[in-house]
This record gives structure tokens, sequence and C-alpha cells, in this order.
């Protein structure tokens, strides 16, 4: 069953939130949808428990990498609100934000991190961290100005996306991710 989530208390879609509300607008309309309200091709680059860079990279058979849009770090607490574009051509494959937990890695990861060159899911396999991915929610989204642009869209579209949590399989959290796919075809 679908609800619909207003602004105010769109907190599952932290760290998006933060974004809009340091840019001083509106979050988009968002609808929460079940797993089964999810059409293809999204059900399965959104519905499972693996990190996003390797699923889009198999789904579009290329290399990803990272355009980041606006970054603010706060002691150990990294955000970047980023496009994961292919190679070669920099379509966007995902626009997303993200707060990583910089204490729950490595220094030379927090290095790498904090130079914003690599998507999160290619550190994750470079220094052989585990993790849990667990997503808390699946979303329909309408696309406003900001989602537009980075995805390089005219107009409104309807887009799917997730809320997902990375953590330490003992639990301790790596990070909050919001992930929001542009139109794509099977």
């Amino acid at each position: 069953m679908s609800e619909t989530i207003v602004a105010s208390s769109a907190q599952i879609a932290h760290p998006l939130d933060e974004f809009y509300a340091r840019a001083r607008q509106p979050m988009p309309a968002l609808q929460f949808v079940d797993r089964e309200e999810i059409p293809a091709p999204y059900k399965q680059l959104l519905a499972h428990d693996h990190d996003m860079t390797s699923t889009l990279e198999h789904f579009h058979e290329q290399r990803i990498h990272l355009r980041v849009l606006n970054r603010e770090q706060q002691g150990n607490d990294y955000s970047r609100e980023v496009v994961l574009e292919l190679d070669g051509t920099n379509t966007p494959a995902e626009f997303g934000a993200i707060k990583i937990h910089l204490d729950s890695f490595p220094p030379a990861a927090r290095e790498r991190i904090l130079q914003a060159h690599l998507p999160l899911g290619r550190i994750l396999k470079e220094f052989h961290i585990s993790y849990v991915s667990h997503p808390k929610a699946f979303l329909r989204i309408a696309s406003d100005r900001l989602i537009s642009g980075a995805l390089q869209l005219t107009g409104t579209r309807r887009l799917y996306g997730r809320c997902n949590r990375l953590s330490h399989p003992q639990g301790r959290p790596l990070a909050e991710i919001v992930e929001i796919l542009p139109p794509t075809h099977e």
C-alpha cells in the first residue's frame, strides 16, 4: 500500500532533505511504494541488497564515475549530493544524496571518499570493506527543477528510487543514501 509523504515528514528521505533545506527549496512530492509496485527495469535496479555502483555498472555494462553537485562536512559526517554518470558519455545513471560516517572507515578509505572522485560502492570494493545494504523504503518521486537538471531531463517526470542504509555487518552505520534513477529502458 502506498502512502503520500509531505515535505515536512520526509525524514525517510534523509539526507536529501538536508540539501533541499540548505537550498531553501521544498522537497518534491514523494510517495512510498511497495517493492511489487516498482515497474521493470527499476525493480531490478532498486530492490536488492547490493551497492548501486556495481548494480548500475552491470546493468549499463559500463563503468561509472561521480559528479559532485554539493558537499558538506560536519565532524565525522560527510554529505554530498551527486550524479553517478556513465564513463565516456557522462550520461546520468543516478541522482543521489549520501551521508557518509567517516569514522566508520579506515583512514585511507576516508581519504578516497573525501577526494570525491569515486562512488562509495567502488571504494567499498577497493578497500575490501564488508557491508550490509538495507533498503528502508522505495519511492516514486516527481522530478523537480533540481532533479531534472541533475539528470538532464526536461519537464516533470515520474521517477523511482530508494532510501538505503549501508552498515558494517556488526551494525555500525556506514552511510545513509537516497538513490533516484532517471527514466531508462530495459
